[in-house]
C-alpha cells in the first residue's frame, strides 16, 4: 500500500532543471536574464510575493508562441533523471500524479506527456497573446501567479489523501496545510528556508518513489 495516494509535483526546478521564464528572458539578452533570475530567486525564497514579479517578468520578456515552443522541447531535454520512471511506478501503483506550477501551461504540457501526466492534471498559468504572437498579458485571474495560490488550486482538486507535495520553492511549501506533507526537491537547487519547511528532503525522483511506495 503506498504511504501517499496523491503526489503533487512542481515543474521548474523540479520536475525540470530549470526556470522557465528566467529561459526566456535569457532570449532578451543578459541584462533581461539577469534582472528575471533576481526576480525568481526573491519569490522562491519567499522575500517577495510571487504577484509582484510575475506579470513584471513576462511584460519585460513578452515571449512569443515560438519561444514557448522551444521552452517546451527544453523542459524536455532537462528533464530530473527518474522523473519519468518514477511517475510510472507511481501510476502503477494507483497513484494519482498532478502538476502544480507558476509555469506557463502551454510549455508544460508536452513534457507532462512525456511523463504520462494527462492535461488534465497539469495546472499551470494561462497567457493571452496579441495580433504578433507575443504574450500579451495573463489569461484573466491566475492563482498561480500569485503568492497562495498553490494551496488555492489543491483545493479544488479533490485528490485522494493522504496527499505528497514536492517542489523546490516556498510556493510550494505553502501547500503544507492543505496536505498530508511537503518534500522538498533539492536535486537542482537547495534553499534553506523550503527545507526548514519540508516533512521530508529529496534529491532525486528516485529518493520520492521510495518514500511514496515503501
Amino acid at each position: 500500500m503506498p504511504r501517499f495516494r496523491a503526489v503533487i509535483l512542481d515543474a521548474d526546478s523540479t520536475l525540470s532543471g530549470l526556470e522557465g521564464i528566467d529561459w526566456l528572458a535569457g532570449q532578451r539578452g543578459p541584462d533581461v536574464a539577469a534582472a528575471s533570475e533576481a526576480a525568481t530567486r526573491r519569490a522562491m525564497d519567499g522575500s517577495v510575493p510571487l504577484e509582484a514579479v510575475y506579470a513584471q517578468r513576462l511584460a519585460m520578456i513578452r515571449p512569443t508562441r515560438a519561444e514557448l515552443a522551444t521552452l517546451a522541447e527544453v523542459y524536455v531535454r532537462a528533464m530530473a533523471d527518474g522523473a519519468v520512471a518514477c511517475v510510472r511506478a507511481l501510476h502503477a501503483a494507483d497513484v494519482r500524479v498532478v502538476i502544480v506550477s507558476g509555469g506557463l501551461r502551454e510549455a508544460l504540457l508536452p513534457m507532462a506527456a512525456e511523463l504520462g501526466v494527462s492535461d488534465r492534471d497539469v495546472h499551470a498559468v494561462s497567457v493571452r497573446y496579441d495580433a504578433s504572437g507575443a504574450v500579451d498579458a495573463l489569461d484573466g485571474v491566475q492563482p498561480l501567479a500569485m503568492t497562495g495560490g498553490k494551496p488555492l488550486v489543491v483545493r479544488t482538486l479533490a485528490l485522494p489523501g493522504p496527499a505528497l507535495a514536492v517542489g523546490d520553492g516556498m510556493t510550494d511549501a505553502d501547500i503544507r496545510p492543505v496536505v498530508a506533507a511537503f518534500a522538498a526537491f533539492t536535486g537542482f537547487v537547495k534553499r534553506d528556508a523550503v527545507v526548514a519547511a519540508a516533512d521530508h528532503v529529496l534529491d532525486s525522483f528516485d529518493a520520492l518513489a521510495r518514500l511514496v511506495l515503501a
